[in-house]
């Protein structure tokens, strides 16, 4: 290796010079565009051959949009993607990667088996002072790093999809990963373009964790007959956001979104205010999983949205809540408030919790998950905490798990 990744401010020694990627999918393929972008070597590795002819041409096609978005002269082009393209090389084992990278970053499938054993083999390989990253969206960096020899090299660091595009990266410290790693791959994020917030070793880290109301408070209005699908994305759309709850579970993935709300509600002790709805359930097990199966919560045609679908599962909650002294429909103010006010609470609890500050979740919601404000920037709107506790409490007349939370009720 040519240099220390863990290197301080004022350390003379090279920044870090060959990143290693294990994984040639999508992410790992972005995560490769980054780097090269920003001059480094990338040394990619995939146990499918076949990945990483894949990665080769989204590498090359990435390269070629970013510059042409540059201010480059028409014949600089195939030469600034050409020196790129050179800087990137494929190791045959993940041995290889281990011997040769300053900083490895995994992005193989959310599985913690699959994870621990490729952590197992690069801890063996690799030198004492290489940090280990995992892109996990979800996954304990403890447990990760607890099948190291060195846990103290292991990090979060949280891309997002897609890679080349979006500005955020968590960078997550498992409880004993050392402060110089967590400086070190922050270093490198901001030297990518990137913007890193700084994240506690909890269910969800920030964004899945904070912003989980959005959809989950979105699913209980349809359930309880308060507002239709179409009325919940109209309303959250002119407060600013690029879609709503329902447009952004069937572009992400009905399935995916489910797991992440399983993971999230499972790690933090199944709290009744984040149970995962029964909507989505069945969903899924019919096979509509948003865009990607041609049906979700929506219908699609050529790749286009449709109409609001005529969901059985829908038109059953409805019936059951017609069935009962249902309150009337929600106006887009009060769907609003139902849905992001929650979110703000998240926030307070996850600051009290210390897993970020103030400043890092309000960057990590507008950057990662689109918020037009982040949660204490909106709070700070409102009227600041105490009015939006007072009009939580108010909604937790009709849904006691709306109820604000002691971390928010301190700061009112």
């Amino acid at each position: 290796m040519t240099g220390s990744p863990v290197a301080g401010p004022d350390d003379p020694r090279p920044a870090v010079p060959i990143i290693g990627v294990v994984g040639a999918g999508i992410m790992g393929s972005g995560i490769a565009q980054v780097g090269l972008e920003a001059g480094d070597e990338i040394l990619l590795h995939d146990v499918d051959e076949a990945a990483i002819g894949r990665a080769i041409d989204r590498v090359r096609d990435g390269l070629a949009r970013r510059a042409a978005r540059l201010d480059l002269d028409a014949d600089t082009i195939d030469e600034w993607i050409d020196g790129r393209l050179a800087r990137l090389r494929f190791a045959t084992t993940l041995d290889q990667v281990g011997e040769e990278a300053d900083i490895v970053i995994e992005t193989a499938l959310e599985q913690l088996d699959l994870k621990q054993t490729i952590f197992r083999t690069l801890d063996a390989a690799a030198s004492p002072t290489t940090i280990l990253a995992t892109n996990t969206s979800a996954l304990p960096i403890a447990e990760i790093a607890a099948v190291t020899a060195i846990p103290a090299r292991v990090v979060g660091l949280h891309f997002f999809n897609p890679a080349p595009l979006m500005a955020l990266v968590e960078v997550v410290a498992g409880p004993l990963t050392a402060a110089g790693v967590v400086d070190a791959v922050m270093a490198l994020v901001e030297r990518w373009g990137k913007t890193p917030v700084r994240s506690g070793d909890s269910p969800g880290f920030i964004v899945n964790r904070i912003n989980r109301p959005f959809t989950i408070r979105a699913l209980r209005l349809v359930e309880t007959g308060r507002a239709s699908v179409e009325a919940i994305d109209a309303a959250v759309r002119d407060a600013g956001f690029p879609m709503g709850p329902f447009e952004l579970m069937d572009l992400a993935g009905l399935d995916v979104n489910l797991a992440a709300a399983r993971g999230v509600w499972e790690g933090l002790g199944r709290p009744e205010r984040l149970r995962p709805s029964p909507i989505q359930d069945r969903l899924v097990d019919a096979g509509d999983l948003g865009r990607k199966s041609g049906a979700g919560f929506y219908s699609y045609e050529g790749g286009r949205r449709g109409e609001a679908r005529e969901l059985p599962e829908l038109e059953s909650a409805r019936g059951r809540a017609i069935g009962s002294d249902t309150p009337a429909a929600l106006s887009p103010d009060e769907i609003r408030d139902w849905i992001l006010l929650p979110i703000v609470d998240e926030a307070y609890r996850a600051r009290q919790e210390g897993v970020a500050t103030a400043a890092d979740i309000d960057d990590a919601l507008r950057l990662g998950a689109a918020h037009p404000v982040g949660p204490f920037e909106r709070a700070a709107s409102a009227g600041g905490a105490a009015a939006v506790a007072a009009r939580l409490r108010e909604l937790a007349a009709e849904d006691e798990t709306l109820t604000p939370s002691e971390a928010l009720i301190a700061e009112a």
